[in-house]
């Protein structure tokens, strides 16, 4: 069946009352994809506020203990998303990075995906529900919570799209598609409809924050298609909407190549 795997980042999780318009969206796409894994990160500033509370107790904190705490955020998340899509008479259940079976090198708080297990969650796909993965975070081959870095979720959903076999991961931002130039910053600015990985790669390394580079590296490695979205102008006539990287015609790795350690 045909499956997709959707990013929600911290601007689209800012409040509590925006889970459910990230329900509606997810629903409405169940349309088109019988199976839909959903990655999210942390709300707002909350990782920003973890971290800050690390260094008020231990200015440089144990990396473990770090991991343990920072991947908090994303654990409420993905529960409150469950909730929200529960209250919508829809079926979904909230799975941590370590549950999804994401292996991580043990390198703490900048940890690479060096392999994905995802056998609990093909269990609920095929069962017709949905599964919400907190981004941003795994387990090593030693059992320890790890944490991706800054913008781990980004990667956690390519990785998690290559392991389900998805057709593309679409990602939700507070922009509506990457563009020349910041568009918060500047009118003299303008969409890119279509990018190759190479193209998106160049955008991002030069100071823009629409995805995390690892993800779009790992993208280019194995053919995964990504699609830039707005959240908030999210409707479904949305093919010309946005922005997609990729390329033609380009057959898929198989088995899925991740990340080095």
């Amino acid at each position: 069946m045909k499956t997709l795997v959707m990013k929600f980042g911290g601007a689209a999780v800012a409040t509590s009352k925006q889970f459910s318009k990230i329900a509606d969206i997810i629903l409405a796409r169940r349309a088109e994809y019988p199976r839909i894994a959903v990655v999210v990160s942390a709300m707002g500033k909350t990782t920003d506020q973890l971290i800050e509370l690390a260094n008020q107790v231990n200015e440089n904190p144990p990396r473990r203990e770090y991991d343990m705490l920072v991947s908090v955020g994303e654990r409420i998340s993905i529960s409150l998303l469950a909730m929200a899509l529960a209250a919508k008479n829809h079926q979904a259940v909230s799975f941590t990075g370590s549950q999804s079976g994401i292996i991580t090198c043990s390198n703490h708080s900048d940890a690479k995906i060096v392999e994905v297990r995802p056998h609990r969650l093909l269990k609920i796909l095929d069962s017709g529900s949905t599964v919400i993965v907190a981004g941003f975070q795994g387990v090593s081959r030693d059992g320890e919570i790890t944490t991706l870095g800054r913008g781990g979720s980004d990667t956690s959903a390519v990785a998690l799209a290559l392991a389900l076999g998805a057709e593309k991961v679409e990602f939700f931002k507070d922009v509506p598609g990457i563009f020349t130039s910041d568009p918060k910053k500047t009118v003299q600015t303008h969409k890119l409809p279509f990018l190759s990985y190479e193209e998106a790669l160049s955008i991002v390394l030069q100071g823009a924050r629409v995805l995390q580079e690892r993800s779009i590296k790992l993208a280019h490695k194995n053919r995964m298609p990504l699609h830039v979205l707005s959240f908030e102008e999210f409707h479904l006539s949305q093919n010309d909407t946005g922005t997609y990287i990729g390329e033609h015609n380009m057959p898929r790795m198989s088995p899925p190549v991740y990340e080095t350690e």
